[in-house]
């Protein structure tokens, strides 16, 4: 049996295995898993299948969905160690409150964005168009940052869940400009169609890497891998979950997917062997030394993960069903370590390799699932891990004698550091209390070693998935088959040689310690870290300086929003060909009586900046109010003009209503200081940077409406509506929903306006 720490309250007790029954919301989230991982399993046997409908159409995004080889294999490991993950933590979650003295009702903190986070991979493995993807890409990076964060109390969790934001978001946005980028010269967003039209070019070239650097990312590839580590700061079924067969791998998803334009690139594809082999090499060494339990794995999973990274850049039919197949093996794996290290800690209250030892004879069914699991993460017979190398040595050998003996030396440190970790935790004299724990925490793990045995010995359906997966990735068949050989093929001979060097890095500890420690030094302090922090702190005090002026006044607080988008607005039109895009038309008919009101709106605006008597700035707004109604009248838009007059004058009574009761206003040498030599010029440069910016734009577009323009369609579709004019069915119809919920806005501030003032909170 496996044990429990004692803990000091008896809230443990009260809220052991009995009360499962509490934890309906974890258990509601598995059973959703588990129809997912059903409809996903049967779709998939059944040809796949997807609907496409348009989104935006006058950009060319659709909501196309397709459930295709990669997308079966990412959406099944979604849902299938979904489902094992999230029975785990119904046990987990409930201990791990206890303990910590918080409420049970902090599950609805957890379960939600847990459930959300496999939705988003689902939506990312089926997405067929860049736009979306990225939707769904940012969308497991803000479901991670919460879930990372869950221990909000702790300052490590709070840290780590800000990082993997920001690095995971950032790098998001590459994503973003590389989809740009193709659609600026493809004119669509389709991946598909994209896949079909693309042509080698500098364009392509540099928006294929943008795409790579974002995946790379979220994989936590070197140099950008600093912040999967600290992310074990999470509880173990969010490591379990998001950092061995999810987010970390929504990453392999993305370079799956648009591997036909990164091959197009010669220089991509080399990119990634060489972050692939760093990250295999620096993740390995790495993991050999760390002494905490999901320390070691959070660099195993970057080693590992440089494997796919590796193969994907070696290119090639063969290589992308390897990586396929990789992928599947590693999440079945690291997902079991993970959850065998958080029982064991749950057990024994401890997560350092050094204060633990002997477990196997007092937990001899952990023991032997975290062994399966062990050794199919390093590549033994008998396990579908043995063929994940297998295949990996294949496509080596055919990229080149170097690539060959990169992957040997990769594998050697697989199974250096996971054969250190379970000899270390299972093996030698027993250390420390141990107390029974609730079986979820043991049966999923019991249950994915059991799938590693049967890969191990039918290995067809796992091959047919990867075939399936990376045909997406090579625009055609790949036929996988891996198999035991008893003889002397090359991939046999570095089966073996990976193994007796990953010994032999056992034997000789004070070599791979110092080693080791050199590595981490150098990544300490000349690393990818000290450069976000010190970007960190930067942006901090620059923020802070600037928060510094916007509150001195509110010309100050307006002044930092406009003027920034002001420049905004001029770069973008600087750098943006305008010649010959825009024709200066000529003023004609109803122009002649449109252009005095306009005049009038000028100068009703310079006097309200000028006013300082409150009656005058409220009957100037009024003016412009009903400046601005004329002129919808004059345009042929009577319905408009009628309710914006209701509207100016409703507002205009307020205003004259609310002046009434505000106390007599002050003499001006009294209220007003005199300005400061800089007011004189910062006020009128920001206003008129602010205003020629705003002008810049609604000209722009005026001149330029975009074809196939939404408002076409809305003329057309108005009669279908039973409306008499197109204003009130776009308000009530075509934006309805719309409307609505700016409504109960409104609604929600004016509730809270009024509670405020009923308790003097406002005075």
């Amino acid at each position: 049996m496996i044990v429990v720490r004692r803990r000091r309250a008896a809230d443990v007790e009260r809220t052991r295995w009995t009360d499962r029954g509490a934890d309906w919301p974890g258990w509601l989230a598995c059973a959703a898993a588990t129809t997912g991982f059903a409809l996903c399993l049967a779709g998939w046997l059944a040809g796949g299948g997807g609907f496409s409908v348009p989104w935006a159409p006058t950009l060319d995004l659709r909501l196309s969905f397709e459930l295709d080889g990669l997308a079966a294999l990412y959406a099944l490991l979604a849902t299938g160690v979904g489902a094992l993950v999230f029975a785990y933590g119904t046990a987990y979650l409930t201990l791990h409150l206890a303990h910590h003295g918080r409420s049970t009702s902090e599950r609805w903190r957890f379960w939600p964005w847990m459930a959300l986070f496999a939705v988003a991979m689902v939506g990312l493995a089926t997405a067929q168009d860049l736009v979306l993807m990225f939707v769904f890409f940012d969308l497991t990076a803000v479901c991670s940052y919460f879930l990372i964060g869950f221990d909000r109390a702790e300052r490590p969790a709070r840290t780590a869940a800000l990082m993997s934001l920001v690095v995971t978001g950032v790098a998001a946005m590459a994503m973003l400009v590389g989809a740009v980028m193709l659609y600026s010269e493809y004119g669509t967003f389709s991946i598909p169609e994209l896949v079909r039209r693309a042509e080698p070019s500098t364009n392509t070239t540099v928006a294929a890497a943008a795409l790579a650097v974002a995946a790379l990312a979220k994989s936590a590839q070197v140099p950008l891998h600093f912040w999967l580590p600290r992310a074990m700061a999470a509880p173990t079924p969010v490591s379990a979950y998001l950092h061995s067969a999810a987010m970390v791998a929504a990453g392999m998803l993305v370079i799956g997917r648009t591997h036909p334009l990164l091959a197009g690139s010669a220089a991509v594809l080399t990119g990634l062997v060489v972050v692939g082999t760093a990250s295999v090499v620096v993740g390995g060494v790495l993991a050999l030394r760390r002494d905490v339990l999901k320390q070691v794995l959070a660099y195993s999973t970057i080693s590992q993960y440089g494997y796919v990274v590796m193969l994907y850049g070696m290119g090639g039919a063969e290589a992308n069903g390897a990586a396929s197949f990789y992928v599947l093996a590693h999440a079945v794996a690291k997902s079991a370590l993970f959850m065998t290290a958080g029982t064991v800690t749950t057990a024994t209250g401890e997560d350092r390799l050094s204060r633990l030892g002997g477990l196997g004879r007092r937990a001899p069914l952990l023991a032997a699932a975290a062994l399966v699991a062990s050794a199919t993460l390093a590549a033994l017979p008998l396990t579908v891990g043995f063929f994940k190398d297998e295949l990996l040595f294949a496509a080596a050998l055919r990229h080149g004698p170097l690539t060959a003996a990169l992957a040997v030396i990769a594998a050697a440190l697989t199974f250096a550091y996971v054969t250190r970790l379970w000899v270390r935790l299972f093996l030698g004299p027993a250390r420390g209390d141990l107390r029974p724990v609730p079986l979820p925490l043991v049966v999923p793990i019991v249950v994915l070693a059991v799938i590693a045995l049967l890969g191990g010995v039918v290995v067809e359906p796992f091959a047919r998935l990867a075939e399936d997966a990376a045909s997406v990735s090579s625009r055609g068949p790949v036929a996988l088959a891996p198999a035991y050989h008893l003889d002397l093929r090359a991939e046999n001979l570095m089966a073996v040689g990976a193994w007796c060097l990953g010994g032999l890095t056992l034997l000789t500890p004070a070599l791979t310690d110092r080693v080791s420690r050199a590595v981490a030094a150098a990544g300490e302090r000349f690393g990818p870290h000290r450069a976000y922090e010190l970007v960190m702190r930067t942006l901090a005090r620059v923020s802070a300086a600037q928060h510094d002026r916007e509150v001195r006044d509110l010309r100050t607080s307006i002044a930092a929003v406009l003027v920034p988008a002001g420049v905004l607005t001029g770069l973008a039109f600087a750098t943006t060909p305008t010649i010959g895009a825009f024709v200066v038309g000529t003023v004609a008919g109803a122009d002649w009586l449109i252009l005095p009101l306009l005049a009038l709106v000028v100068v009703s605006a310079v006097v309200i900046a000028r006013a300082r008597v409150r009656l005058v700035t409220a009957l100037g707004l009024s003016v412009v109010g009903f400046a601005l109604a004329t002129t919808y009248a004059l345009i042929g838009a009577p319905d408009v003009a009628l309710v914006a007059v209701v509207v100016e004058t409703m507002l205009t009574l307020v205003f004259l209503a609310a002046m009434a009761g505000i106390p007599p206003e002050r003499k001006l040498d009294e209220q007003v200081e005199p300005p400061r030599p800089v007011q004189r010029w910062r006020d009128p440069l920001a206003a008129g940077v602010a205003g020629l910016a705003a002008f810049g734009a609604v000209w722009g577009f005026l001149s330029q409406p975009a074809e196939n323009s939404v408002s076409a369609e809305h003329i057309r579709l108005t009669p279908e509506a039973h409306g008499g004019d197109v204003v009130t069915v776009i308000v009530a119809d075509f934006r309805g929903l719309d409307t609505l919920v700016e409504i109960t806005v409104l609604l929600a501030a004016v509730v809270g306006v009024a509670t405020l003032l009923r308790r003097g909170r406002l005075w």
